[in-house]
């Protein structure tokens, strides 16, 4: 596969497991992260200090030439809407659509290069709350919206070198929905939820997100893939 890429919060959870599938194709990775998390030294990886909820972001330190880039932080703000004030839709929108704003506009010359060479592919985290309408997910669902909006606007404005796809996952045990898997009877709980009787683990996100950035799939851009355990379209 080879080429360069550029995971933003690739030092834990979905990010770090992302890096992991592509070290042994990439010619070098940069993860944009605000800690080291877990992520191990390696000769392909550089790792830049970086808050996207900060409006000054430094991007000269990246490659000059990018070939496929994934915007992985996000938020799990689940509290009835009663409860929301404004502050937290807007620190879902900041962290979930600006960030990804500013990833995005900060990647995009490095990515032009990289599409002039072949082709490059952004891609980008929803959740399966924006398909299903689920309780208590209001600020998080809204953001995320916004998020797939903006997938499909970008694919088709960048379109044809440089594809763009979105991944909209249900419940996966990751570092930030931890409190969600704090015992044995809530994973259980949890699971059997699922048509597939389990919930998501981060290689199963990442294993999608790398197919997207190969040319595996090279016939797709501007799509939402749901990889949730059948949570969407499946009833038993």
């Amino acid at each position: 596969m080879g080429g360069n890429f550029v995971i933003a919060g690739g030092s834990k959870g979905i990010g770090l497991e992302i890096v992991n599938q592509l070290l042994p194709f990439a010619d070098r990775i940069d993860v944009l992260a605000r800690s080291r998390g877990e992520l191990a030294d390696h000769e392909k990886v550089v790792r830049h200090d970086m808050d996207f909820t900060s409006d000054n972001l430094d991007f000269s330190n990246i490659p000059d030439i990018v070939h496929g880039v994934v915007y992985c932080p996000g938020t799990i703000n689940l509290r009835s809407f009663r409860a929301l004030k404004p502050a937290d839709f807007v620190t879902d929108f900041e962290v979930n659509l600006l960030g990804a704003v500013k990833f995005l506009q900060g990647c995009l010359p490095a990515l032009k290069k990289g599409a002039a060479e072949k082709t490059a592919s952004v891609v980008m985290f929803s959740t399966v709350a924006v398909s299903q309408g689920l309780s208590m997910h209001a600020s998080v669902a809204a953001a995320k919206g916004a998020v797939e909006g903006l997938t499909r606007s970008l694919a088709a404005e960048w379109a044809p070198k440089i594809r763009v796809n979105c991944i909209a996952p249900a419940l996966t045990d990751t570092p930030l929905a931890s409190r969600f898997f704090s015992s044995p009877e809530n994973r259980e709980a949890m699971a059997v939820k699922y048509p597939l009787g389990r919930t998501g683990l981060p290689a199963d996100l990442a294993a999608t997100a790398r197919f997207l950035l190969t040319n595996e799939s090279s016939w797709m851009t501007g799509q939402v893939l749901a990889v949730d355990g059948g949570m969407s379209t499946l009833r038993k």
